[in-house]
């Protein structure tokens, strides 16, 4: 028997830093939400356990057997062995919780295989902050680390979106490292209400600093909020912007547009789930 699955692409539709806590990490206040599209999993019965991946991005993946679709399997044990393969959709290292997102399609995956630990949840944060939320991949508050998960009137579901990545990786740890280099101010809570007064109200407390370390986050910010769109804003830590629109056809002239002007920058068009 095959499973199959997207791993849907996050974006944070608001992301505040409230402060750098004791243990190193940042207590953060986060509108988590998702893509109709991103990388694509599937999986079958196998000997042992085996990983495989294909993919545009496959490359940036150094060892397959060392990253966190491995340690998942690791975690969450089944009876046999498991062949993973995945198609690497969406950029590493891009403000889209991709690797995340492949653990969160694997967990569901092997849930819908068999039963899962009643600590499913509590396993999926040690692989990584954003994992549980990829879990559910629908629109949620995180707080936390982004690990506590809230629901929320969800009144953006359908809104088109569109992508854009300058090809740049912008790893997490130095986007957080310049935020508290610049002062680490707590520029105050997220806001309260719909997923769409949260997103319109809200912030995203890393993209200047995550725009020192990669310039050209500021130009596909500006492209973007070039197209008229509802919302611009990057997401996660970058390097990955994203734009909503009230229509998919303003979405689809948008893309076009910078395609034209850019066709050298990674791309994904979507509505949110």
């Amino acid at each position: 028997m095959g499973y199959s699955e997207t791993a849907y692409a996050k974006i944070n539709l608001a992301l505040h830093v409230r402060r750098r806590r004791e243990d190193g990490y940042h207590e953060l206040e986060t509108l988590f939400a998702f893509v109709d599209d991103g990388d694509r999993l599937t999986a079958r019965h196998s000997d042992e356990d085996k990983i495989t991946v294909s993919g545009e991005f496959a490359v940036a993946l150094d060892n397959p057997f060392d990253n966190i679709l491995a340690h998942t399997l690791t975690k969450f044990p089944r009876g046999e062995g498991w062949h993973v393969h995945l198609e690497k959709n969406l950029p590493v290292a891009a403000g889209l919780g991709g690797g995340s997102a492949d653990a969160g399609a694997l967990i569901r995956m092997i849930a819908e295989a068999q039963s899962v630990p009643s600590d499913v949840m509590a396993r999926a944060a040690a692989l990584g902050a954003d994992v549980p939320a990829c879990i559910w991949s629908d629109t949620r508050i995180g707080t936390g680390t982004g690990t506590k998960l809230a629901k929320v009137e969800n009144d953006l579901k359908g809104m088109a979106v569109l992508l854009v990545n300058p090809r740049k990786p912008v790893p997490t740890g130095p986007v957080f490292k310049a935020w508290s280099e610049s002062g680490g101010e707590d520029l105050g809570p997220m806001p309260t209400g719909s997923a769409r007064q949260i997103a319109r109200e809200g912030r995203n407390d890393l993209e200047q600093p995550a725009i020192s370390i990669c310039p050209e986050i500021a130009d596909v910010l500006k492209s973007l909020s070039g197209t008229d769109p509802w919302l611009a804003r990057m997401s996660g830590s970058g390097a990955t912007c994203f734009a909503l629109y009230e229509e998919t056809e303003h979405r689809d002239r948008a893309a076009k547009a910078i395609a034209d002007l850019q066709p050298g920058w990674w791309q994904m068009s979507g509505v949110l789930r």
